[in-house]
């Protein structure tokens, strides 16, 4: 025990041992030991950090900034994190197994991580108000936006800090304070963020940092009385409880869930680049994305070709541990999801589903490694078809018209992203059009950038991240009528 750090909550830029002296083990995902103790905050907790929030919107200097200058600020930030950026990625894969090249290049080399907050901190002073003609003489009626005051942010265990960051840099460009709550899985890269980021020389209490469970801590602070309004990202179960939570005290939400995003393989397809885009658009993270494409519908006069081109290139796929530099997959983030996810191929191997390549031959006596694993031959309606498994899992399903290919993709709760690969961009961007999800990818898939919103349909969500939308989700219109002659009958005379 003696490599095992010791984590604080952070509340009014200050750091705190949890109020009840309550702490609990961070595993490494690589090894399966533990590395970390964390505070498992509760509500006196709850109650520091969301008061230094409120505080510092209401009574310090953060709630008086002008735009311009909280763009300064934004920019400040980017510059610090892009400075630190090895490090922050060291503490993530160890907390969650993540490579390092999932955050640090995209960082160092000034990727779309620090592009959010030059993006944002250029947007600060961009929000114009309106003037609505009033139908009376006399009366001036103007919009004008403003925040909420203390928004709270429930993270999930997959890629905190990138979460994070897509979520602070427009809530911070509104004006909002916020108190974040990570997963219990993986909680140490957002606290590592916070000692970072002392040299951006932020108010006290603009960020805040409490740790815990979900019915301990994330559960009191999204009810606190004080959070105007929750961001969350994570699986559509929980989503529903946080709505739930919120809805008690009708609190606005923007929410990024789960999904089951379809892959279209279309018969002009061209089959390397489909391949290799669908191996990478589900593998190379270990399935462990909201948006992976871990759906696979093919036409029926290629599927066989694809199917066996498919194995062939995820058998390639290097398995091991993250600070391996030949690592191409690392661990699944937790021994829960881990044991979730072999439960899963378990299931649908025991359903008659075709296995075709096992990820199973990958695990290990220590760490919670499993690699590249695909069924074909599976139905519609079938659990594999229909529920997110978070893990690297592809179910593959045949079709052989344009409706029939439509309704399939369709035909789940979820509506986050979907892929098209076809030479006829023409038929491609028509089938995008019926394609019911928030991002559609035509012959590429993952990409993203600070100006391109993103957010589901139907169970993955609400509300979008990213784009001015993104930061229209942290603020609120006001509507003022100004009597530029003021003169009041009497009513009742």
């Amino acid at each position: 025990m003696a490599d095992v750090r010791t984590f604080q909550f952070f509340a009014s830029n200050e750091w705190h041992d949890p109020a009840d002296g309550g702490y609990f083990d961070s595993e490494n995902p690589a090894t399966g030991e533990i590395w970390a103790r964390v505070p498992d905050c509760r509500q006196a907790d709850i109650d520091r950090a969301v008061g230094a929030a409120k505080a510092a919107y209401y009574d310090g200097p953060w709630g008086r900034l002008l735009p311009a200058e909280r763009g300064r600020v934004l920019r400040r930030i980017g510059d610090v994190i892009s400075r630190y950026a090895e490090r922050l990625g060291a503490i993530e894969t160890r907390d969650n197994g993540k490579l390092p090249g999932g955050i640090t290049p995209s960082l160092q080399q000034g990727g779309w991580l620090q592009d959010s907050w030059n993006y944002y901190g250029g947007m600060c002073d961009k929000f114009e108000g309106r003037l609505i003609p009033a139908e009376a003489p006399n009366i001036h009626n103007y919009l004008k936006w403003e925040p909420f005051g203390v928004v709270s942010m429930i993270l999930p265990w997959n890629s905190p800090i990138g979460t994070l960051i897509w979520k602070l840099a427009p809530c911070l460009a509104a004006g909002n304070t916020v108190v974040m709550k990570p997963s219990e899985q993986a909680s140490c890269s957002t606290l590592e963020l916070m000692d970072v980021l002392a040299e951006a020389d932020l108010p006290p209490g603009v960020l805040n940092v409490v740790t815990g469970f979900g019915a301990t801590a994330g559960g009191p602070l999204v009810d606190h009385p004080d959070v105007r309004m929750v961001s969350f990202t994570g699986g559509t179960a929980g989503g529903r409880a946080v709505a739930a939570t919120a809805a008690r005290q009708v609190k606005p939400l923007t929410m990024e869930l789960g999904g089951k995003s379809p892959q279209i393989v279309l018969p002009d397809a061209d089959l390397d680049l489909a391949v290799n885009g669908v191996a990478a658009g589900i593998f190379p993270a270990g399935g462990q994305s909201c948006i992976s494409g871990s759906r696979l519908l093919v036409h029926q006069s290629i599927i066989g070709e694809f199917l066996d081109r498919l194995v062939e290139v995820a058998k390639k796929a290097r398995v091991g541990a993250p600070d391996d530099p030949a690592t191409q997959i690392g661990p699944m983030a937790n021994r829960p999801h881990y044991e979730a996810v072999l439960d899963r191929i378990c299931k649908a191997e025991a359903a008659g589903h075709k296995l075709l390549l096992d990820g199973r031959e990958q695990c290990r006596e220590t760490g919670y490694y499993i690699g590249p694993t695909i069924f074909g031959a599976v139905p519609t309606g079938s659990d594999l078809a229909q529920n997110e498994v978070f893990g690297p899992v592809v179910s593959a399903e045949v079709w052989d018209d344009e409706e029939e290919v439509i309704e399939k993709a369709n035909d789940t709760i979820y509506g986050l992203a979907a892929g098209i690969w076809s030479r006829d961009v023409t038929r491609a961007m028509r089938m995008a059009d019926r394609v019911e999800a928030g991002t559609v990818y035509i012959n590429n898939y993952f990409n993203a950038a600070a100006q391109s919103p993103v957010g589901g349909f139907k169970q993955s969500g609400y509300g979008r991240e990213n784009g001015w939308e993104g930061m229209q989700c942290y603020m609120q219109t006001k509507s003022v009528w100004l009597a530029t002659d003021p003169h009041q009958p009497d009513p009742f005379g």
